[in-house]
């Protein structure tokens, strides 16, 4: 029984290729950040107040119902700021802040609930940030695209030599063995909006945000068997 080697030999050569392509594609997810904060001259109200405003944002997010597909608190502090007094210190007031990460489905709500956080006092909206779904089928059409231009850059060398393809030993992706994603990374840019305390101001228009088209890149690594070249 005739097996095929990983490695060339001068009756079967091996050939080594690297496949790539790329891929544009609307987003799937809008991700917005939303920082809560209070203040109070003691511990408790300030507490109490950063509490009154988290439930209420978190509300106003829910109300959105299927369109918002993750909600959570990402990080939260309550912290004392201190004046000097004397020859020594003293807590002046009390500082909090709950930062909530949404990330939502339906671009049309997106708009309109990114004006009515922004117009709560004492709170910041951040985003949005564009990005595929992990499973997104675009992710794996680049790959797909990208095997077969390995395939064809491959036989374009094979043919060049008068050879032709017998085998596929390998097929992987660049630095397998490393933990950073190649595919789908959020693509960067987004605004910042902050209310401040003060008279309730007048509604305005929901803000109209255009998606961001996505740029998807894979990169694959391929190893084949030919026939011996026509020298």
């Amino acid at each position: 029984m005739t097996t095929t080697q990983p490695y060339g030999t001068p009756d079967a050569p091996r050939l080594a290729v690297h496949g790539e392509a790329h891929l544009e594609a609307d987003p799937e997810i809008a991700r917005i950040t939303i920082t809560v904060t209070a203040r109070g001259t003691d511990r408790r109200t300030a507490l109490d107040d950063l509490t009154r405003r988290n439930t209420h944002v978190t509300d106003l997010i829910k109300t959105y119902g299927d369109a918002v597909d993750k909600l959570e608190t990402s990080a939260f502090s309550l912290s004392p700021q201190l004046t000097k007094h004397g020859r020594g210190e003293r807590v002046k007031t009390y500082h909090g802040t709950a930062h909530i990460t949404a990330d939502l489905t339906d671009f049309t709500a997106l708009g309109e609930l990114t004006t009515r956080l922004a117009d709560l006092e004492l709170t910041r909206v951040d985003g949005p940030w564009w990005s595929l779904r992990p499973d997104s089928p675009a992710h794996t059409e680049v790959r797909r695209r990208a095997v077969h231009e390995a395939v064809a850059r491959a036989r374009a060398y094979a043919d060049a030599l008068g050879a032709t393809l017998t085998a596929l030993v390998e097929l992987s992706d660049p630095g397998a063995e490393n933990t950073t994603p190649l595919y789908g990374r959020p693509a960067p840019g987004g605004m910042a909006y902050r209310a401040v305390a003060g008279a309730a101001p007048e509604p305005v228009p929901a803000l109209d945000l255009e998606p961001q088209r996505q740029t998807v890149h894979a990169r694959i690594n391929a190893r084949f068997i030919m026939t011996p070249p026509a020298l």
